[in-house]
């Protein structure tokens, strides 16, 4: 009992000191450094956080740095004679070098402008010191042929291309003052909707070389199977998807033959980004042709496609409430065309004429290798209207001007084609090229640079995946693979519009050297009658004097092989 007793009192004693006042004061001071050192820490890890941040910003610049400097030395390690721009590895001083990365930034400035990317646009919110009275006032203010409610999707592309891509608006505008014209008269010449134009700047930025990652091409992002259904030319010399005017032709005529099938402006949009065929598999599912009802059903770049193009049209009818302005593009405001009929050269033109050839490839990048083809047919040259007098005065010299060294057979074989867009230029032996993988390579960013698909480079080089590796040698064959060498690679149905003219696999023979009649049946146009045949559809205007139009019963010849 005693013992008992004595733990109890022990016990009591210890309670009563815990509860003195000494005791009670150092548990507060406890407590109260601990939330101390508990407002430290968090102030510190929001101070390491925010360096982390700067720290990251500036590895992002070196690396920024260190690519274009690889880059630029690649152009001079992938050049043959080791010279770029005609000039010699001991030319390059540092003014030299400052000025060619200024025009290389140029070159680059509307294709790799991420101004304005990288938003999550399915879960986005902008926010914006207009109000959404104003927005959708605005909207319904357009008065536009496509109709869409004002809605959070909407909204976003609306904000989006007005407040949040300023430096990539501006380069689109300065493009608009030389492009907008061209596209405009096409598409009345086809009564067409004016806003159609605004396509184009979705597609590509107003880029007549960009190379999409499944190798559409041209501002009009035309595969090849659909471009050559629709009339367009593409062979070793010739890519008439690049051309501003035949690719814009051609898109008109494809709108046109979509909205016939659809009925619905918005539909037909949606079918030129992801093809008729998914766009009738969203109307199935959705249970109705209207735009928001088959949305959730489309591809997901699809659904955005339609509210991005009310969006870049909204920013350009209302650029200057944002203050927006046209970058100067130094396009020219006036242009000549000639109709050549003889092989002629960039380099000859610009030897006699005085035009640069960078400035002939701007306004004809449809001519990939700088050499119009014009032995085999009439082609048309575009230059800057103040150098169209020296060009008269100078035509019958052009074609015999440096003609054995610029158009000789070896020449033009294995001539290199150019690079306009990356501002490169490749050495091939029959067109095939050997690549050696580098750090940070991945097949989709060679693919874009060597303007193939990335099925392409896995059936050349018989990858089962997108796995390579740093030192992995790769082949690449420029302008296609010998049959032996590739297998067909066409693109999906989800990534690019597909052709809606039908077409015959059975080609007529016909007699050489004579013409051969043709009736016009029902259901016939101008392009699969020349599929048909093995020809073109210009052809075929031109060998009839005739336009695009024809008539059932009418009678129209067939040019002899």
């Amino acid at each position: 009992m005693r013992r008992k007793a004595f733990i109890l009192t022990l016990l009591a004693m210890t309670l009563a000191l815990a509860l003195s006042p000494t005791a009670t004061g150092q548990a507060r001071k406890s407590k109260i450094f601990r939330n101390r050192y508990k407002e430290e820490n968090t102030e510190l890890r929001s101070r390491i956080d925010s360096m982390n941040t700067v720290i990251e910003e500036l590895k992002k610049d070196i690396i920024l740095k260190d690519s274009l400097a690889k880059e630029m030395l690649s152009i001079y390690e992938e050049n043959d004679d080791k010279s770029a721009a005609g000039l010699n590895p001991e030319d390059y001083s540092p003014e030299l070098t400052d000025s060619l990365l200024n025009i290389w930034y140029l070159h680059r400035q509307v294709k790799n402008d991420r101004n304005g990317e990288g938003y999550d646009m399915d879960s986005v919110h902008f926010s914006s010191n207009v109000s959404d009275a104003v927005l959708r006032d605005r909207l319904e203010s357009m008065n536009s042929f496509i109709t869409l409610p004002f809605n959070e999707t909407v909204r976003n592309y609306m904000v989006l291309y007005s407040e949040k891509m300023p430096t990539k608006m501006g380069n689109i505008m300065g493009l608009c003052q030389y492009y907008m014209p061209i596209f405009e008269e096409t598409f009345s010449q086809y009564d067409l909707p004016d806003e159609l134009k605004y396509m184009a700047i979705i597609e590509s930025a107003l880029n007549p070389v960009a190379v999409s990652r499944v190798g559409a091409k041209g501002m009009w992002q035309f595969m090849t199977k659909t471009a050559k259904s629709y009339g367009l030319e593409i062979n070793s010399f010739v890519d008439e998807r690049l051309d501003p005017f035949k690719a814009s032709d051609a898109a008109a005529r494809y709108l046109k033959d979509s909205y016939r099938l659809f009925g619905d402006w918005n539909l037909a949009i949606s079918s030129y980004n992801c093809g008729p065929g998914n766009v009738n598999k969203a109307i199935r599912r959705g249970g109705g042709r209207d735009f928001w009802k088959v949305y959730d059903y489309l591809p997901r770049e699809t659904r955005g496609y339609v509210p991005a193009f009310v969006g870049a049209m909204y920013a350009l009818r209302y650029s200057k409430e944002y203050g927006l302005t046209p970058n100067n593009v130094q396009m020219p405001v006036q242009v000549d065309t000639f109709e050549i009929k003889r092989n002629l050269h960039f380099q000859q033109i610009s030897d006699l004429v005085g035009i640069s050839v960078e400035e002939l490839e701007n306004l004809n990048p449809q001519y990939i290798k700088d050499v119009i083809p014009g032995n085999s047919g009439t082609y048309i040259l575009r230059i800057p209207f103040n150098y169209t007098s020296a060009f008269i005065a100078n035509e019958d010299s052009l074609y015999t001007h440096r003609a054995e060294e610029l158009l000789n057979p070896q020449t033009l074989i294995s001539s290199k084609p150019t690079t306009r867009s990356s501002g490169t230029s490749t050495s091939t032996t029959a067109n095939r090229i050997t690549y050696k993988v580098r750090s940070g390579d991945n097949l989709g960013k060679i693919a874009a640079r060597y303007h193939v698909t990335v099925n392409q480079l896995k059936s050349w080089n018989h990858l089962k995946g997108t796995t390579i590796r740093i030192g992995q040698t790769l082949v690449i064959y420029k302008g296609g693979a010998p049959a032996s060498s590739t297998s067909s690679t066409t693109a999906s149905s989800t990534t690019k519009p597909k052709t809606t003219a039908s077409t015959s696999t059975s080609k007529p023979q016909t007699t050489s050297g004579q013409a051969t009649t043709y009736k016009v049946k029902q259901g016939d146009n101008l392009y699969n009658i020349a599929k048909k045949y093995g020809t073109t559809a210009d052809k075929l205007m031109r060998y009839n004097g005739i336009d695009s139009h024809l008539r059932i019963g009418q009678i129209i010849k067939i040019p002899p092989r």
